[in-house]
């Protein structure tokens, strides 16, 4: 059995502990990873300190990165297949990823060349100097990331590939579920030129690496995607440091009697199913005006069906696992209560080890823990509503607030759908993840703190702003 080794400031290391890493498909075992300790993590973050004001140029920053790109994107195949191996998702999917991956990289070049100071000239008033101020960013020393299992590339690239282009250095901690593919993307990095000291790659128990770093004083910034209970906590422990959170959502596609029908069952389809369901936009609530809910329930299940799950190295696969079998049982047990309480499934609803079929459930209560809840896998809630009023009062009934989608060819009611959700993004005529890797990224209440991933935010908040004066 191959085992991976982690790397501290460029070095590798290994462990006399090791811990599995399974297929969620077969169940095999698909590599090891170290289990490591406070001693080892103490290094990595110490690391980053002894050369953290080695900055490199911004060209320098833009070459590894772009290197990198072209890199991800010849080995492309080699990274989905770890991609599928170690997260059950399906070769459609873990391919996306990739390319979604090589867009991170491309975006963080050319961030990494843009000059971002500002000028303010001081003689504005009566009570100014003859003096301009100037503004520059100043990169922290160092970045602690902790990543989901959902997205194993994508998400170390949202975090890593930022910190790169604003200079910071980082210590990463994947998940246990799926820390191999996070491994070959250090190497890729190390490989494009990037020093050791600017990234180190730490496995071992939440209990040791994660809390370790959340809590250590030398960590100036913590980056978390996860659950909003883990969330919560990180926010409670991490002290004076900066913080940023992605947690969960429940988000909606709202489907108005003026939508255009086929857009709005691909979109279902797409929202619902794709990555195994297993995303914070993923579509998690169906919610349909009255009028058109039959027309809509038909075509919908309709489409599904096309939508195959089973073996996710098989190229006709549409969704594959969900990240393991204890997962798959969630939902499957999600579906069971909603059932009885008064819920019909008219598509799928069974579960084979880790594998959940794409499910439709209509006449599902408002209060049904499905729906109130992040049911993380490739389930399809629909659930009535009277009006735009009635939708967007349920949306806003959660403890999430990440992302929206309202299908309607009526630019009033998207316009007011926009300013009364209380989400971070709304997508019309779109699905609710739908987004660039540029682009402003992150939800409010349960979903987050407010506080914007995507490229350019993400390098914002890595970093600190520097203000000097001179006469003028």
């Amino acid at each position: 059995m191959k085992k991976y080794c982690v790397y501290i400031a460029g070095e590798a290391v290994e462990s006399s502990d090791w811990i599995d890493v399974n297929d969620p498909y077969t169940g095999e075992i698909v590599g090891r990873v170290p289990s490591l300790g406070e001693k080892e993590l103490d290094r990595a973050v110490e690391a980053t300190h002894l050369r953290g004001r080695e900055v490199l140029t911004r060209f320098q920053r833009f070459e590894i990165l772009n290197r990198a790109k072209e890199e991800l994107s010849r080995r492309a195949e080699e990274f989905s297949a770890l991609i599928t191996s170690e997260s059950g998702l399906c070769v459609r999917e873990s391919r996306y990823e990739v390319g979604r991956a090589s867009d991170v990289l491309q975006f963080a070049a050319m961030e990494a060349l843009k000059d971002d100071g500002q000028i303010f000239s001081c003689d504005l008033t009566p009570h100014g100097k003859a003096r301009k101020i100037f503004t520059l960013r100043e990169p922290l020393q160092c970045i602690a990331s902790i990543t989901p299992f959902n997205h194993p590339l994508n998400q170390v690239a949202h975090k890593v590939a930022p910190a790169i282009a604003a200079g910071a250095p980082t210590v990463l901690k994947p998940s246990l579920k799926t820390p191999l593919t996070a491994i070959r993307f250090v190497e890729l990095l190390y490989s494009c030129g990037l020093p050791g000291w600017m990234l180190s790659v730490l496995t071992g128990v939440d209990s040791v690496i994660a809390e370790g770093l959340v809590r250590h004083p030398l960590v100036e910034m913590v980056s978390f995607t996860g659950s909003e209970k883990v969330g919560k906590r990180i926010a409670r422990e991490a002290g004076y440091k900066k913080v940023v959170l992605e947690l969960g959502g429940n988000d909606p596609l709202i489907v108005l009697s003026d939508a255009d029908m086929q857009l709005a069952v691909k979109l279902a389809c797409e929202g619902s199913f794709r990555n195994s369901g297993q995303r914070c936009t993923a579509v998690k609530r169906i919610l349909v005006e009255r009028g058109i809910l039959d027309e809509f329930v038909g075509k919908f299940v309709e489409m599904a069906r096309s939508y195959r799950s089973g073996n996710p190295r098989d190229p006709e696969t549409v969704v594959g696992t969900v990240i393991d079998e204890a997962a798959a049982k969630v939902l499957e047990e999600r579906v069971i209560a909603a059932v009885a309480s008064g819920a019909r499934v008219l598509l799928g609803g069974k579960r084979l080890g880790a594998l959940m079929e794409p499910t439709i459930i209509v006449d599902v209560p408002r209060d049904c823990e499905m729906v109130v809840k992040e049911s993380f896998g490739p389930l399809a809630p629909i659930m009535v509503v009277d009006d735009l009023e009635d939708a967007i009062q349920l949306t806003n009934s959660t403890a999430y607030g990440l992302s929206s989608g309202i299908v309607t060819r009526d630019l009033n009611k998207a316009i007011y759908a926009v300013k009364k959700l209380r989400v971070g993004t709304c997508n019309i005529n779109e699905v609710p993840g739908y987004r660039i890797e540029s682009s402003p990224f992150g939800g409010i209440k349960d979903s987050g703190l407010g506080i914007k991933e995507g490229v350019i935010e993400a390098m914002k908040f890595m970093s600190n702003i520097k203000t000097f004066s001179l006469p003028w």
